[in-house]
Formats: structure tokens, C-alpha cells, sequence
């Protein structure tokens, strides 16, 4: 593994996690019929990648849904209403998600000027043999 792979690994991982995020945002305020049906946010779940030489960067083993349960509301104007008139709103915490949005957004970019910088160093350092 070089430095653009493992910057290239870890803004695959990241850009996973901007997916589930947007998923879940996107999923926050619906409602559903019952707890069963109802949305549970999505998380991605990082396993480190490592190389022979003692190298490491991450990966993403699998995506899982959240203990976030769904909150019950009593709507009975709502046609998703039970017979008691009450509905399910999705299992998500948009202010986390938002949180986590944000987080992800400044990790990739650590990982694109990384990539940058090691970019512009090998550069110089061709033209610095010419």
C-alpha cells in the first residue's frame, strides 16, 4: 500500500458513511404504520486494513441498522394511523446525523489534501532530478 492507497481506501469509507447519513436524513421524517415497518438508521462499521510492512487504513466490513427505535405519535388524522390513531416516526436522530454528516465531510477532505500534498511532493521532487 502507497499513500494514495490508503488515502483512497479511507475516502471510500467515508463516503460510505456520507450515504448511510444521507439515507437517514432523508428517512427522518416519515412515518409508518407500525414499529415493525418503520425506518432505523443505517451505520457503516470500519475494520482496519492492514499490510504486511505494518501499513494500515480502513475499510468497511458491513452496514448495519441502529438501535434507534422508532417513536410512536398519536395521529389519528394520519391515513398510516392504527386503529388508536397512532403512527411511527422513523429511528433517527437527525441532530446526530447531522453531527456525523459534518464529521465525514472534514475527514474526506483531510483525505483528498493529503492527497494532495503528497501529490505536489512528488512533483517537486521529479522536477528537482531534471
Amino acid at each position: 500500500m502507497n499513500i494514495f492507497d490508503i488515502s483512497g481506501r479511507a475516502m471510500s469509507a467515508q463516503l460510505t458513511r456520507m450515504n448511510t447519513t444521507a439515507s437517514n436524513l432523508a428517512n427522518a421524517r416519515t412515518t409508518y404504520s407500525s414499529a415493525a415497518e418503520a425506518y432505523r438508521a443505517l451505520k457503516p462499521v470500519f475494520r482496519t486494513a492492514s499490510a504486511a510492512d505494518g501499513i494500515a487504513t480502513v475499510d468497511v466490513e458491513k452496514v448495519v441498522k441502529s438501535n434507534t427505535e422508532p417513536k410512536m405519535r398519536h395521529d389519528p388524522t394520519n391515513p398510516l394511523a392504527d386503529a388508536d390513531g397512532n403512527v411511527w416516526d422513523a429511528g433517527v436522530d437527525e441532530a446526530a446525523e447531522l453531527i456525523d454528516m459534518i464529521e465525514t465531510a472534514r475527514q474526506y477532505q483531510n483525505n483528498v489534501q493529503v492527497m494532495q500534498t503528497a501529490k505536489s511532493l512528488i512533483l517537486d521532487t521529479v522536477r528537482m532530478g531534471k
